[in-house]
């Protein structure tokens, strides 16, 4: 992934021994220089994941996994359905916490899987929204949830969606960025490198534009109409209707946020829906394939490039937001989110 400079590239074992923190525990880690030098540390821990059950907490230093030391350019890496000793330093006391991860429901694309929508009020008008992963291929289980949560917001006309650490998925992506705009318009589409030489016109690639609400239907539905065929195609939005946020939305970013989170930003930057609050996102926003090479290793490909309807292309480079604010580690030990106060504080002037 280093060396070819693009993302959902990858080789690994279906053993699962080997998983990036970010899928296995739910919980992004961060390079950072502390007391005891360059060092990984806790930033993103989702709630109901692994990480959060064990009590991991951002700023937590990572000092070793079962008794060996860790550090960069060492990743952090997890088995899966197993239990694992994480010693950390934590306000300079030294713990272990014993992390139980589960097995993954999918040895071809492995995580666990934390609470994907939760829905708040920080104030009477003010809805809080955050969103750490759309799982499953066609999300119609995670559209649901959405949906639960727009309703509950439904009174609010300012919103604050929180995409820090979003840890990508599948097309449930559509519906929340569905619930962005009234209106049923092109988001962005998806190109093979075969299309592309073919010379492509974007207005007449097939077009993705709503949901299916049956499972095993819409599982049969979606295979009919795309399995087999060129992955080239165009997300549009479902034109779900006018909500009283509309305009209204701030979304909070950082360097966690990749894959179909920062298709929810792009197309929100580029058709004018919100305003981007954090730091870059990760840049990886690629579509990937696995396949089985032998022996139980697997290998992941990038099969085709995401392009917004406009004509960006976010791989490698990330969406720098409008309003630069990075955390701030102190601002957590006081109690305070200072990225939080910050959307709150620019919502309530739009």
């Amino acid at each position: 992934m280093t060396v070819l400079g693009t993302s959902h590239t990858g080789f690994f074992h279906k053993s699962v021994r080997r998983v990036p923190a970010r899928l296995a525990i739910g919980a992004t880690c961060v390079k950072a220089q502390t007391d005891i030098g360059e060092s990984w540390v806790i930033r993103d821990v989702h709630d109901g994941g692994p990480a959060d059950r064990a009590g991991l907490l951002p700023t937590d230093v990572v000092l070793a996994l079962d008794g060996k030391p860790l550090t960069p350019p060492r990743p952090v890496m997890f088995p899966m359905g197993m239990k694992t000793v994480v010693s950390i330093e934590r306000d300079g006391v030294r713990q272990d916490l014993e992390i139980d991860i589960p097995e993954p429901r999918s040895r071809k694309q492995p995580y666990s899987e934390p609470r994907s929508v939760i829905a708040s009020h920080l104030a009477p008008s003010l809805g809080y929204l955050k969103v750490t992963i759309f799982p499953g291929l066609i999300g119609i289980d995670v559209a649901g949830e959405l949906d639960a949560a727009f309703r509950e917001l439904s009174g609010c006309d300012r919103l604050i969606l929180d995409l820090r650490g979003h840890l990508g998925g599948g097309l449930g992506v559509l519906r929340l960025m569905s619930h962005l705009t009234p209106d049923r318009i092109p988001i962005g589409y998806t190109i093979t490198r075969k299309r592309r030489e073919q010379r492509y016109d974007k207005e007449n690639l097939p077009t993705l534009g709503k949901l299916p609400r049956n499972k095993f239907f819409g599982i049969l539905g979606m295979a009919a109409k795309y399995a087999w065929r060129d992955s080239s195609v165009v997300l549009v939005s479902e034109g779900l209707g006018p909500k009283r946020y509309h305009g209204r939305v701030v979304i909070l970013t950082n360097e966690g946020t990749v894959s179909a989170g920062e298709m929810v930003c792009a197309f929100a930057r580029e058709r004018g829906l919100a305003t981007l609050i954090g730091t870059e996102t990760a840049g990886r926003l690629i579509p990937g394939s696995g396949f089985k090479v032998g022996h139980g290793y697997l290998v992941i490909f990038p099969k085709a490039a995401y392009v917004t309807w406009g004509g960006e292309i976010f791989e490698g480079r990330g969406l720098k937001p409008d309003v630069f604010e990075p955390w701030s580690a102190d601002a957590f030990r006081e109690g305070r989110d200072n990225q939080l106060e910050r959307a709150i504080e620019v919502v309530s002037g739009l």
